[in-house]
């Protein structure tokens, strides 16, 4: 497995909600002793952007490094982290990925917003290829008020055989923070075979994350069958307890279920305004 930098990149628009995105990355570089990375894109297939002759595409990307770099240097001196300025042109998905593998980033932080422009770029298609194609964690974070920390996490559970891989972030997180993981299943069968199975996991799964010193609840939500239904599910049950962190694998294939893939994994970023750290398997 390749080895990853203790760095975290976080792409910067100036907007509000990627400024948010910055305020909360504080608490996970000091978990992992990380260095953050602002990365600024100038999306050279816009429009607006041909309309400048060369000379004024100079003069506002160096204007923008000013700003992004004078930026660094305010959140360095705030968060007591080390910060570095990236102001890179391309295409903006493929140079957040390309960016972020040359770093060789642990995290990639991403601000998403409401919207209608900035959701066309981060959200919907473009945010699922980029988590799926990221061979880190993706955490999305929507919404305006987060407490500093992370007191409650949510870990949806399946039948998958990746399931130990997400569990093991869980643990990660919760021993830094305190945390109590808050292990769920949301369940859409009447199959009594495949729900003994997933009680079964969520028991053993439960136990598990005890058994490394960790406070950790089980439920088991059944839920109308459909994206929407589940994700609401999950959602509503997320913020009954306080979550500061929901991690889902966003990838996954089994021939009994199939469960956070594609457009569930869009359904619940898409509506969370709780952060989402997506995992794509790394057995692919």
């Amino acid at each position: 497995m390749e080895t990853r930098e203790n760095k975290i990149l976080i792409p910067v628009d100036f907007s509000e909600q990627s400024l948010i995105a910055v305020d909360q990355s504080y608490n996970i570089a000091r978990m992992v002793n990380a260095e953050i990375y602002l990365l600024h894109v100038i999306t050279e297939n816009n429009a607006l952007w041909g309309l400048f002759s060369s000379k004024e595409q100079t003069d506002i990307e160096e204007k923008l490094k000013i700003k992004l770099t004078n930026f660094a240097g305010h959140i360095e001196e705030k968060s007591g982290i080390k910060v570095f300025a990236l102001v890179e042109k391309g295409k903006l998905i493929e140079t957040i990925i390309e960016t972020a593998e040359r770093l060789k980033v642990k995290f990639l932080i991403v601000g998403t917003s409401s919207s209608t422009d900035f959701k066309q770029k981060i959200i919907g298609s473009n945010a699922l290829r980029l988590i799926r194609e990221a061979s880190f964690p993706v955490i999305t974070i929507k919404g305006k008020h987060h407490r500093k920390g992370c007191k409650n996490i949510v870990l949806p559970l399946d039948l998958t055989k990746e399931t130990r891989e997400k569990v093991s972030y869980a643990i990660h997180f919760a021993k830094y923070f305190n945390s109590v993981v808050h292990a769920v299943t949301v369940n859409v069968s009447n199959d009594t075979y495949i729900m003994n199975r997933l009680k079964l996991q969520l028991d053993q799964v439960s136990s598990y994350i005890k058994s490394h010193g960790i406070e950790c609840t089980q439920t088991f939500l059944n839920s109308e069958s459909g994206n929407e239904n589940m994700c609401k599910a999950l959602l509503d049950f997320s913020h009954k307890v306080e979550a500061d962190l929901i991690i889902i694998m966003t990838q996954q294939e089994t021939e009994v279920i199939k469960y956070f893939v594609g457009s569930l994994a869009k359904e619940i970023i898409h509506n969370s305004d709780i952060p989402v750290m997506s995992i794509v398997p790394k057995n692919r």
